[in-house]
Parts: C-alpha cells; sequence; structure tokens
C-alpha cells in the first residue's frame, strides 16, 4: 500500500487562491484597462468598435471582483461566493470571445460589423479635431487593420489569450472554493 501523502500545503494554496481571486481579477482587469488606455494616449492608437467592446468587459469584470472583494472582506466568510467567481467565469468568456472574433476579422477569417468600416470616425483629440477643421480628414482604420502584431499574434489575439486565462482561473477558483466548503461541512458532521 503506497504511504499516505500530506496534501495540506496544496489545500492551503488552492484555498488561498480562491480566497484572494476577487483581488487578482479585480487587479487583472485594472491592468488590462490601463493596458489599453496607454496604447490610446501614449500610442495614439485610436480604438476601434470592437476595442471598445472588449474595453466593456473588462469595466464588467472590475465592478464584479470589486463588489465580491467587498462582500467576502464585511461579511466575514473566508472569501467571496463562488456565485461571484462563475460570474467573473462568464464575463471573461465573453471577452475571450469577443476578442476572438475581433482577432478573426483582423485576420481576414470573417468579415467584421458594419460599424467597423475605414470610414467610422471614433474618438477624436483635439490634434485630429484641429486637422480636421483646417480642412484635413480623419481615417480610423478600423476594426479589420491590427496596428501590431508579435508573433504573428495581434493585440486582440494576445487579449483573447489573456481572456482565456483570467476564465479558466475564475472557474478554478469557484470549483475550488466549492469542494473545499463541502469537505468542510461534511468532516464537521
Amino acid at each position: 500500500m503506497p504511504p499516505a501523502t500530506n496534501n495540506a500545503p496544496l489545500k492551503k494554496m488552492l484555498h488561498l487562491y480562491a480566497r484572494w481571486w476577487a483581488v487578482v481579477a479585480f487587479v487583472a482587469s485594472g491592468m488590462m484597462l490601463a493596458a489599453a488606455w496607454a496604447f490610446q494616449i501614449w500610442g495614439d492608437l485610436a480604438p476601434c468598435p470592437l476595442c471598445l467592446r472588449q474595453r466593456e468587459i473588462y469595466w464588467a469584470a472590475l465592478g464584479v471582483s470589486l463588489v465580491s472583494a467587498i462582500w467576502g472582506r464585511f461579511t466575514g466568510s473566508k472569501g467571496s461566493p463562488r456565485v461571484f467567481n462563475f460570474v467573473l467565469f462568464a464575463i471573461f468568456f465573453t471577452g475571450a470571445a469577443v476578442a476572438g472574433f475581433h482577432a478573426g476579422v483582423e485576420n481576414g477569417w470573417w468579415e467584421g460589423p458594419k460599424t467597423c468600416g475605414a470610414a467610422m470616425a471614433t474618438a477624436l483629440d483635439l490634434k485630429d479635431m484641429s486637422a480636421f477643421l483646417n480642412g484635413g480628414s480623419f481615417i480610423n482604420k478600423g476594426c479589420s487593420e491590427a496596428p501590431w502584431r508579435i508573433l504573428g499574434i495581434s493585440m486582440a489575439g494576445f487579449n483573447a489569450i489573456i481572456s482565456i486565462i483570467l476564465s479558466l482561473m475564475s472557474l478554478m477558483a469557484a470549483i475550488r472554493l466549492r469542494t473545499s466548503v463541502a469537505k468542510q461541512a461534511h468532516k464537521s458532521t
């Protein structure tokens, strides 16, 4: 018979992971939004409608993870309720689908929505408005052109990968929290 192994450190780590996942999801969502704004402000990359849709996903995750973290802190529970982690899974998975769709549009695998046309004007800054008023024109590249690629992966592609990872981590936090709570309840009976 093989010797019994002590899984206490692993269980403790998984419990801490589930307990703090809402805070990690909040920080990750904030960092993704900060990166998007940094590319827009300092990189002069005007967002297309699909880029803005991807930001909405992170705003939703930011709100849910904040409520989850506050709920877990002020209710005296050992972490956020698993329903919040399942909601974060759904939000991040939706983000992965939107980003994956955008990456497919950029790669020419399918057509983007009509709002992503090349003549579609999005957020104008003062420089663009001044040039337009002086007879220039403002042309948005649209959703089908990736502003840059690294190893053949566009910004939307990287966003899809990150969103998949965040969705899986949210699902793990929800499942691990559930199983650890169920085991504790079973031990107490």
